[in-house]
């Protein structure tokens, strides 16, 4: 049992499903949340029912909506929305706690990947992301799950791993940020494509090309901005693309699916309780492409469908009007 103490900065299904694993060992473990409800909510029934119904939640979690208390753990789990991430990075009072980045984005004024952001702001603080294949409601019900645990070096890992490895939670070391960080958000982006694949009926081979094309996309792009290709053929890369980009318990795939079938994207996102954080990824990761000179022509059809330029047909017809070229481009 480790005895270093944890928090949870961010009450939405993601935040949640991490304090009920990672409370497994504890004496306590403190959740901050920005909403009120959900504070009274899991203190008082032990149920996120605004985000997370469903799960009880283990009695060793303890919500909070005092932002200062987090300044007395030794690791935050940060899982605060991306374009969120500054405000709340600035809000939090001094703490040599490490930092451990589970939010999945791009910032969209600066372009700067969440560590960068975080290094701005906490550039004294140890730093870390934890990004796999992960959905919140199978995290929270214990089911076995394996993820990426990127840490600045090993020191740090070794210090991080024995509070977050539990029974059925398994992070592997990789000492790539920035890979881990490239394949969460990428994926995010193509999930919404392989979503409005199967909203439009399409069909399992064109999700299976898209997903094939969409990683060579991600490994264009990851190894432009200093990713590893091992770290973006891992759990953090390929495995949650493959798990997000095939299940509408993904928000991003559920939204694409929409698109596929018709309905605007105004109309969904604002029917949402929760983020899909790939709607606000896609057009920045575009911009930050095209200034790379970086190729991603399912990101650009997805930005096409998002801001209402394109129907579903017209991008199937530029996607499949491409030049052939040999696959390893």
């Amino acid at each position: 049992m480790s005895n270093m103490k944890l928090g949870v900065m961010g009450g939405g299904a993601w935040g949640t499903a991490l304090a009920q694993v990672l409370s497994e060992g504890q004496p306590e473990l403190l959740l901050w949340a920005r909403e009120p409800e959900v504070v009274a909510q899991i203190n008082e029934s032990h149920e996120n029912s605004s985000f997370l119904k469903g799960h009880r939640l283990r009695e060793e979690i303890r919500a909070t909506g005092e932002l200062d208390e987090l300044s007395d753990c030794d690791g935050i789990l940060v899982v605060t929305p991306a374009q969120h991430l500054r405000a709340s990075l600035s809000a939090l009072s001094d703490t040599d706690a490490a930092l451990i980045l589970c939010s999945k984005g791009i910032e969209a004024d600066t372009r700067m990947l969440m560590s960068d952001v975080t290094r701005e702001l906490r550039p004294n603080n140890p730093l870390a992301v934890l990004s796999g294949p992960t959905f919140a409601h199978e995290v929270a019900r214990g089911l076995p799950t394996a993820l990426t645990l990127a840490c600045e070096d090993e020191a740090l890992w070794e210090r991080l791993y024995p509070a977050i490895a539990k029974t059925a939670f398994r992070p592997y070391f990789s000492d790539d940020i920035i890979g881990a960080e490239i394949g969460g958000a990428v994926k995010n982006v193509l999930a919404i494509g392989c979503g409005v694949v199967d909203g439009a009926g399409l069909g399992q081979n064109a999700r299976a090309s898209l997903i094939g094309r969409g990683f060579a996309e991600m490994q264009r792009y990851g190894k432009d901005r200093g990713a590893r290709p091992e770290t973006l053929a891992g759990l953090c890369g390929l495995g949650d693309l493959v798990l997000t980009c095939s299940s509408t318990s993904s928000r991003n795939f559920s939204l694409g699916r929409g698109l596929g079938a018709g309905e605007s994207a105004e109309s969904l996102m604002s029917n949402r309780s929760t983020v899909a954080e790939g709607a606000f990824t896609a057009p920045v990761l575009q911009q930050d492409a095209r200034s790379r000179e970086v190729d991603m022509p399912i990101v650009d059809a997805v930005c096409a469908l998002l801001s209402g330029e394109a129907h579903v047909r017209q991008v199937v017809e530029r996607l499949m009007s491409r030049p052939l070229v040999a696959e390893r481009r």
